[in-house]
C-alpha cells in the first residue's frame, strides 16, 4: 500500500519539469540582454529542452526497467538542479543552451516514471484518477512557472526562478528516498516477450495518442497570435489565452475521477475526451467565434485535454504490462515529434484544417481500436464457452 504521501510527491516532480520548461518563456529577454544576444536566439534554450526530452525518452525507456525507479527518480531530479545551476553559471548564451540538455534529458527520466509507478503501485481502478492528479502538477508548472518566474525575476533577477528550481529538486529527492518504494520492473526477457505480444494494441494507442495531443498542443502554441490577429487582442489580452487554456487543463485532471465512474471504462472516457477535444479546436479556428466564445472553446479544448491524457496514460500502461516504461517513455517522445512536425505545416492559412486533418486521424485510430477490442474480447468470450463445453462433454 503506497504512502498515502506518495501521489503528492510523484506530482510536485512532475510539477517541476513543467515549470523548469516553460518558465523561460518570460525570461527571454533579460536572458538575452545578460548575453548580449537576441530574444530569438535566446528561444533556444526552450527548443534545446524539448529537443533533448524528445530524443532521450525512448533511451530511457529502452533501459528503465533495468534500473531502480527509486534511484532513476532521485537521479532525475540531481539532473533537473544541476541543469538549473548550469545556466545560472554559463559563461554564454551557446553554453547554457547545451546545458539546458541536461534538463531534457530529466525530464525524459522522469515523467515516463513517475506514471509507470502510479500503474505499478495503485489499483488498476485508481490509474487514471492517480495520474490526472499527477498530471494536475504538470498542469500547475506550466501555468503558474512563468508567472512565478516573471515575479522572482522582476525582483531578484533573471536567475532567480533557475536557483528556485534546483532549491526544489534538492528539498523533493529526500521524500522521494523516503517514500518512493525501491526495485525496478520485470526482467528484460520477460519485458521483450510481452513488448511484441501486444505491440498491435498498444501500437494503435500509441500513434493515436501522439496525433491528439502533438495536434492539440500545436494548435494551442498557435492559439494565442489567432486571437491576436482574428480579435486585435493586445498583449495582456493574448494573455487570457494561457490563462483559460491552464484553468480547463486543471478542471480536466481533477474530473478523471467522476468521468470514469459516469463512462465506466478509461477507453469510453478517451473516446468522449478526445470527441470534445476535436469539437473545441474546430470551433475556435474555424467558427466565427465572439471573443468571449472563443476563450469558452479555449477552455474547454484544456478541459478535454486535460481528461484524455490521464485516460490514455493508463490504458497504455494497462496494454503494455511490464514493458510499460518503454512505452510512457516513447509516447512522450512521439507527442513531441507531431508536435513539431504540425506547427509549421498548421501555421499558415490553413491552421484549422491541418489541426481537424490530425485530430480526425486520431479519432479514426481511436474508434477502430474500440471495435476491434471489442471483437477480440467476443473471440475471447466464444473461446471460453468452447472450453467450457469440451470440459463438460469429456465429464460427461
Amino acid at each position: 500500500m503506497p504512502s498515502r504521501f506518495l501521489l503528492s510527491v510523484l506530482s510536485l516532480a512532475v510539477f517541476l519539469v513543467g515549470a523548469t520548461e516553460f518558465m523561460v518563456a518570460p525570461l527571454l529577454s533579460p536572458i538575452a540582454a545578460s548575453f548580449a544576444a537576441t530574444p530569438t536566439d535566446a528561444t533556444w534554450l526552450i527548443s534545446g529542452y524539448a529537443l533533448a526530452y524528445a530524443l532521450g525518452a525512448p533511451l530511457v525507456g529502452l533501459v528503465a526497467h533495468r534500473i531502480d525507479r527509486r534511484a532513476l527518480l532521485v537521479t532525475a531530479l540531481l539532473l533537473l538542479a544541476a541543469d538549473g545551476l548550469a545556466v545560472t553559471l554559463a559563461p554564454s548564451l551557446a553554453v547554457a543552451i547545451v546545458l539546458r540538455v541536461l534538463g531534457g534529458l530529466a525530464a525524459a527520466a522522469l515523467v515516463p516514471t513517475v506514471f509507470t509507478l502510479i500503474a505499478d503501485l495503485f489499483a488498476r481502478d485508481r490509474h487514471a484518477q492517480a495520474m490526472g492528479l499527477a498530471m494536475l502538477g504538470m498542469t500547475a508548472g506550466i501555468a503558474g512557472g512563468p508567472a512565478m518566474a516573471g515575479i522572482l525575476a522582476e525582483s531578484c533577477g533573471w536567475r532567480a526562478p533557475f536557483l528556485a528550481s534546483v532549491a526544489g529538486c534538492l528539498m523533493l529527492a529526500p521524500l522521494v528516498v523516503r517514500l518512493v518504494p525501491g526495485g525496478g520492473s520485470a526482467s528484460i526477457q520477460t519485458a521483450e516477450r510481452l513488448r511484441f505480444r501486444v505491440a498491435g494494441a498498444t501500437l494503435r494507442l500509441f500513434i493515436a495518442k501522439a496525433l491528439w495531443n502533438g495536434t492539440a498542443v500545436a494548435g494551442f502554441a498557435l492559439s494565442a497570435e489567432f486571437l491576436r490577429g482574428r480579435y486585435g487582442t493586445d498583449t495582456a489580452e493574448t494573455g487570457l489565452a494561457v490563462t483559460v487554456f491552464g484553468l480547463g487543463l486543471a478542471l480536466g485532471n481533477l474530473a478523471m475521477g467522476p468521468a470514469r465512474r459516469l463512462l465506466g471504462t478509461d477507453a469510453a472516457v478517451l473516446t468522449f475526451a478526445v470527441f470534445v477535444l476535436a469539437a473545441a479546436i474546430g470551433a475556435f479556428f474555424l467558427v466565427p467565434l465572439q471573443l468571449p466564445a472563443a476563450l469558452a472553446a479555449l477552455t474547454v479544448w484544456g478541459a478535454a485535454l486535460g481528461l484524455a491524457a490521464p485516460a490514455s496514460t493508463a490504458l497504455l500502461a494497462e496494454r503494455a504490462g511490464v514493458a510499460k516504461a518503454f512505452w510512457l517513455a516513447g509516447s512522450e517522445s512521439a507527442n513531441n515529434i507531431v508536435l513539431f512536425a504540425m506547427l509549421p505545416l498548421a501555421a499558415g492559412a490553413a491552421t484549422g484544417f491541418v489541426l481537424g486533418a490530425g485530430m480526425t486521424l486520431s479519432l479514426a485510430l481511436l474508434l477502430a481500436d474500440r471495435r476491434l477490442q471489442r471483437r477480440n474480447r467476443k473471440a475471447a468470450s466464444q473461446r471460453r464457452k468452447n472450453d467450457t463445453g469440451r470440459r463438460t462433454d469429456t465429464v460427461g
